[in-house]
């Protein structure tokens, strides 16, 4: 039997669509499981009861990603 996936939300950071059935596409900081939290990017249901697949970011790989991002602005 599979064991429950906990999750507490501890910080709302963005969120990037909403689809017209209320799920939203968002940008958090999650404790999975009483963890250490991670930045997460996923769709959740309007109650953030229910979610999709999304991928977890530790702060390092974050800020790879940050730095990509502004590296690649400022050379357009």
């Amino acid at each position: 039997m599979p064991s429950k996936i906990s999750f507490e939300i501890l910080e709302n950071i963005l969120v990037l669509s909403e689809n017209n059935k209320g799920w939203r596409k968002e940008l958090n900081l999650v404790s999975w499981n009483g963890n250490a939290p991670k930045f997460d990017l996923r769709t959740w249901s309007p109650d953030h009861e229910k979610m999709g697949k999304g991928i977890t970011l530790s702060n390092e790989e974050m800020k790879k990603l940050e730095e990509f991002f502004r590296n690649s602005a400022e050379k357009a």
